[in-house]
């Protein structure tokens, strides 16, 4: 195993960052960009036509070797043996209690296989799998030596054309691929975080700063910006995707918050799954739902859930919707509870309505699956 530390204040991006009027924020221990222009100009600006995102700080943790296979199969949820090569999958891994240790991507690359986990938690992914290693199992940190860079919006295909030699196929939703890119290969993905169509460049860090000023050249007929984690995390909340840290974590299970479809329970044992199906059996105690707001009010992390004046769960995560203009968030329910429901914002009981998700339905990615 190899692991090379980022030694900097920032990602090898920060000072076209800087450049750019970015306000920065301390963010997994780097300095990370909140915003350039404003949160809502630049989720609008995905919705619409393409954003550029710096993405850096994510993890890449490397598996090779002949029991690789068996390896992460036993330790992750989703079917790893699925993948063939060149394809992504969404999946998680857990403790024997059933909580999540995180949720990343899984990259089932020529001989080897990547997964793509949380900047916050890519210590304790790592030493997890470290501590599960058994057989002929290489694992490898490669997260300090490689930059990711984003482009996500209905331009983003357009954008990424502009750059790749005539003819060069671009990869399929969840699919990568090797492409050319300023007469070097690189590893390109098609997944994302925003409901928007888009693609994911993973380069050495040498190679971070020309990609991303060439990838602002291509897209600017498209009128391409930089954004920052506070547009992502509006984006990713209008489709309800989770965020490690508030929507689940080590005390929550797939079962509670949503995610049993990449939970193969049939596939043989995985660390968890005698937990999971206990908890799956027995029905879990409270479910992770979305709700919008009625009243007048933005929800935040943490604030109480109400029904006829009873505390019966938590946001997890809330914010105003720039596309749907009005509040909406996940939190925990008890499964009894009603569809009218109330938020205690600062005090004051504000009328909700538990609806499903994804909220916002209207993104580009819906129209090339």
């Amino acid at each position: 195993m190899s692991a090379v530390a980022d030694t900097g204040a920032g990602t090898a991006l920060h000072r076209q960052h800087l450049a750019a009027g970015a306000r920065m924020v301390e963010f997994a221990g780097l300095e990370m960009p909140m915003f350039y222009e404003g949160i809502v100009a630049e989720h609008r600006r995905v919705r619409e036509s393409v954003g550029i995102f710096d993405v850096s700080h994510m993890g890449e943790l490397m598996v090779s070797g002949a029991s690789a296979l068996a390896f992460l199969d036993r330790l992750t949820t989703n079917r790893v043996a699925a993948l063939k090569d060149w394809r992504v999958q969404y999946s998680a891994m857990c403790y024997e209690s059933g909580g999540f240790i995180d949720d990343f991507l899984v990259y089932k690359l020529p001989g080897r296989y990547m997964l793509v986990v949380n900047a916050s938690n890519k210590k304790k992914n790592l030493d997890w799998m470290l501590s599960h290693a058994a057989g002929d199992v290489t694992i490898e940190d490669s997260s300090g030596e490689m930059a990711i860079i984003a482009i996500q919006g209905p331009k983003s295909e357009a954008t990424l054309d502009r750059l790749v030699p005539s003819g060069s196929p671009l990869p399929a939703y969840y699919e990568a691929s090797m492409l050319e890119l300023l007469g070097g290969d690189v590893l390109v993905s098609r997944t994302g975080y925003t409901g928007e169509d888009g693609f994911e460049i993973y380069c050495s860090k040498d190679e971070a700063v020309a990609l991303w000023e060439a990838l602002l050249d291509a897209g600017a007929p498209f009128d391409i910006g930089p954004i920052g984690l506070g547009a992502r995390d509006t984006l990713r909340l209008e489709m309800g995707y989770c965020l490690y840290g508030n929507d689940i974590d080590e005390h929550r299970s797939p079962v509670e918050a949503g995610l049993l479809w990449i939970t193969k329970l049939d596939k043989g044992d995985f660390v968890g799954r005698d937990a999971i199906v206990e908890i799956n059996e027995r029905g879990p105690a409270q479910r992770l739902l979305g709700f919008e707001v009625t009243g007048r009010g933005v929800p935040r992390h943490g604030q109480r859930i109400l029904a006829a004046g009873e505390e019966i769960g938590a946001v997890t995560s809330g914010t105003f919707s720039p596309s749907l203009q009005k509040g909406i968030g996940l939190g925990y329910f008890k499964p009894c509870t009603p569809t009218d429901v109330e938020i205690d914002i600062r005090g004051r009981a504000v009328a909700a309505r538990i609806t499903p998700v994804p909220f916002y339905r209207g993104g580009s990615v819906r129209r090339k699956r």
